[in-house]
């Protein structure tokens, strides 16, 4: 169990922008181990605070990171019988609301550690987007980002081509290295991937050109080099100083992040449903957020 309590370690799982569980005591009968109230944090491979220990916190924890491989939102209530369930001496019984939030969706991969991939990070930072930040110049890194605060990761690595292939599907990538031949690399390891969901690349609207050139003479077809933008960031946003590419850039990737996403009036559980699914096991919410109770059955012998 790591030293961070519950409310700590929910901000550094948003900063994150990894999924967690947070696991929060409703109700208590008999002896239990904690009160109403308590609270824990669940992740893929740590847990923080505590709702008691024991045989409890063990199926807690075991529940909370089913609900983290099923990637979605959503709340479960499930009531632990101690003694008869968990085989705990206390011998009373609690019941639990698990709450899951999924990751954060939206991943940039920024190669290159220059000035503007610097103040990039500055904008980056702020934002709702989990980052990978890679180079083969450890030197160029700033102290702060080495130690993989928040919701950036640095990487160094001298085989930054490699790292493209293990990209999640739909993440984006930036392009905003030193090196020409080395963004070309890039460029074919992004469009050979398959699965990106933006190809970005600093320059020139002559190194463009060059590129495209170059692409169409390695068998990519017309339609895969449109997916590569380059000058990357938005027309609209003018300036050549790191800062102003920067903020086009950020501008751009905001704008793809929102694009055609419907918000729907409704959200979540209306009241009715709550009332139904509170009382009815049997008609689970199937849209966003879902709630239901579960009741884990045991033998009382």
């Amino acid at each position: 169990m790591s030293e961070l309590n519950w409310s700590d370690a929910i901000q550094v799982c948003q900063k994150k922008g990894d999924a967690y569980v947070i696991a929060t005591v409703l109700g208590c009968s008999g002896s239990t181990p904690r009160d109403p109230a308590s609270k824990m944090v669940i992740t893929e491979d740590q847990t923080f605070d505590t709702i008691g220990g024991g045989q409890l916190e063990f199926a807690v924890t075991q529940k909370a990171r089913e609900l983290l491989v099923q990637g979605d939102a959503q709340q479960l209530v499930q009531h632990f019988p101690l003694a008869a369930g968990l085989a705990q001496c206390c011998g009373g019984s609690t019941t639990i609301l698990l709450e899951a939030m999924a990751a954060c969706p939206f991943r940039v991969a920024v190669f290159g550690a220059g000035h503007v991939a610097k103040a990039l990070m500055t904008i980056l930072r702020g934002l709702p987007c989990k980052v990978l930040w890679v180079d083969s110049r450890a030197g160029l890194f700033p102290p702060e980002s080495l130690a993989n605060k928040e919701n950036i990761t640095t990487l160094v690595t001298d085989q930054p081509v490699e790292v493209v292939t293990d990209l999640a599907p739909g993440s984006d990538i930036l392009i905003l290295t030193h090196n020409h031949q080395l963004d070309f690399e890039l460029c074919q390891a992004a469009l050979n991937h398959g699965s990106l969901r933006h190809i970005g690349m600093i320059g020139s609207k002559t190194k463009a050109e060059r590129f495209r050139k170059r692409l169409a003479q390695r068998a990519f077809t017309q339609e895969q080099i449109d997916q590569v933008k380059s000058p990357v960031g938005l027309s609209e946003v003018p300036g050549k100083l790191p800062m102003e590419v920067a903020v086009s850039i950020a501008g751009q990737l905001i704008a793809i992040e929102h694009q055609n996403r419907e918000r729907p009036v409704r959200r979540g559980l209306g009241w009715k449903e709550l009332k139904s699914n509170l009382t009815d096991d049997s008609n689970p919410h199937k849209g966003g957020y879902t709630i239901s109770l579960q009741d884990q059955q045991y033998s009382d012998e």
